[in-house]
């Protein structure tokens, strides 16, 4: 940039370094952080399956975080393809198995390619399960995992979370114990290709492995067969590309959001798949019982 050869030194410095914030703000460098939610359509009864509401109550949560734009798309989808635009990261808060909204139409081929441009990928509670196949091979390429039925369990039962890796997502959170339809025995990849970690472990007791479960009431036999083993009740991935994903299988309960180790695991995931930086305690928050009440779907 030339400037004009009497202007003062202190006029220079100032142009030139609004030259350089500008070129800054084009490059995207002190750009947003964009995470969209994708909210369920109704499900179950009250209290339960609350994917609005409990979208709403994290898109809060984020909004309050400096540089994190978080927006709400509900009924399952969003009404127009152009809101995939500009994502960082987008969480999947649904009804599963063969109505996945993720496997609908031609969505896969949509989320697969943010995936393969490095976009973070999420999946909640039922929004874990997808036939297996290739919505099965899908998953494991997004987030490493998913909920198959017949081979992964659906008790509600209380996993009692004592112990975390050393992993952003981890950050702040501390041992804590709800009753919540806690899926296990997911269907990992065992190809090598991307990192799996383990975030909320814990070990089912004999009766849990014996269950009922929630649907089909089982037991399984391959379930009893590992009791005493730790399972895996969320899990990060990140993807050959970098790219980054999770899962995590509680989110039937909407009251469990009140819980702050609870809903800090899933902020910290949140950040994290979007490639933004975790707090060194987590992602502070707070929910009051009237948020809870909030936005519930009328059943």
């Amino acid at each position: 940039m030339a400037f004009p050869p009497r202007m003062h030194s202190a006029v220079k410095n100032a142009l030139l370094a609004a030259a350089l914030l500008l070129s800054g703000l084009g490059s995207g460098l002190a750009a947003n952080k964009k995470i969209l939610l994708i909210a369920g359509r109704p499900s179950h009864g009250p209290g339960d399956h609350e994917f609005r509401a409990g979208s709403l109550l994290l898109q809060k949560c984020l909004n309050k975080i400096k540089g994190i734009k978080a927006e709400v798309h509900d009924f399952g989808w969003p009404k127009d393809d152009a809101a995939f635009e500009g994502i960082d990261a987008v969480l999947i808060y649904a009804d599963g198995g063969g109505g996945h909204p993720a496997i609908q139409k031609d969505r896969a081929k949509l989320i697969d390619g943010l995936a393969k441009k490095g976009i973070g990928i999420g999946c909640a509670h039922y929004g874990v399960e997808v036939p297996k196949g290739d919505p099965g091979q899908y998953m494991q390429d997004w987030i490493g995992g998913y909920y198959e039925h017949a081979f992964s369990v659906n008790p509600m039962w209380a996993p009692d979370f004592k112990t975390f890796p050393s992993h952003p997502i981890a950050r702040g959170v501390k041992p804590f114990k709800v009753v919540d339809e806690w899926y296990f025995n997911m269907r990992f990849r065992k190809d090598g290709v991307g990192k799996i970690t383990p975030i909320l472990v814990a070990t089912p007791s004999d009766k849990v492995r014996n269950g009922p479960y929630v649907w089909p009431k089982g037991p399984y036999k391959h379930i009893q067969a590992e009791k005493g083993r730790p399972e895996t009740m969320m899990w990060s991935y990140v993807r050959k590309n970098g790219g980054r994903g999770f899962g995590f299988t509680g989110g039937h309960k909407h009251q469990n959001w009140g819980n702050d180790n609870y809903r800090k695991a899933v902020l910290n995931g949140l950040l994290w798949i979007a490639k933004a930086k975790v707090p060194k305690n987590g992602v502070p928050s707070t929910v009051t019982d009237e948020e809870l009440k909030q936005n519930l779907d009328p059943k």
